[in-house]
């Protein structure tokens, strides 16, 4: 369990899909994940060698990891945050931009590749605005908005670790691209 929820957070908080279903591949990643990667690098054949790349939802839920595939999909979700706590605590790398990462719906199912291309380290009260808006992707009250639905998750998260949040814990803010979508198939 400790595993999962290290990937959990390590996936800009998002996990990898556990369900298994009728489209899932041998390898346990559902078909439309390998479907959309085939697709993408056949009109990007520069990429035809690079192994198939994470996949994974945003969030813990079915409601959010949906809604937020959704607004990835159409563009308007650019963002996403994590805990540098989680890096140290899993000893992982930080992000790194150019990395690519395909998003599925709650269910596993492909709907986005997207592409990292900056990634910062800031404390949590130095969030700006116009970075909140591209991680929850509404111009209405961003920030507001951010603040309270990271600080609940981030404060459910540390709970197991027996941490607390601070207003100076320090977020991972890796900004992205979606280059391709379902809608390429």
């Amino acid at each position: 369990m400790k595993y999962i929820t290290i990937i959990l957070f390590l996936t800009l908080i998002g996990c990898k899909s556990d369900s298994k279903n009728e489209m899932e591949a041998e390898d346990g990643i559902d078909r439309t994940v390998h479907e959309m990667w085939n697709g993408y690098t056949k009109s990007n054949p520069e990429f035809k060698n690079d192994e198939l790349p994470e996949s994974w939802y945003f969030h813990n839920n079915e409601e959010d990891a949906n809604r937020l595939a959704e607004l990835t999909l159409n563009g308007k979700k650019k963002a996403s945050s994590g805990l540098y706590f989680w890096y140290e605590e899993a000893k992982a790398d930080l992000p790194k931009v150019g990395t690519k990462h395909i998003i599925t719906d709650f269910n596993g199912k492909a709907r986005a590749i997207i592409e990292i291309k900056k990634v910062d380290t800031v404390p949590f009260n130095k969030i700006s605005k116009a970075y909140a808006e591209m991680d929850m992707g509404t111009k209405n009250e961003p920030l507001k908005k951010w603040k309270k639905a990271h600080w609940e998750f981030f404060a459910n998260a540390m709970e197991e670790s027996g941490k607390k949040p601070t207003e100076e814990m320090l977020i991972v803010c890796e900004r992205f691209e979606t280059i391709w979508t379902e809608n390429h198939q």
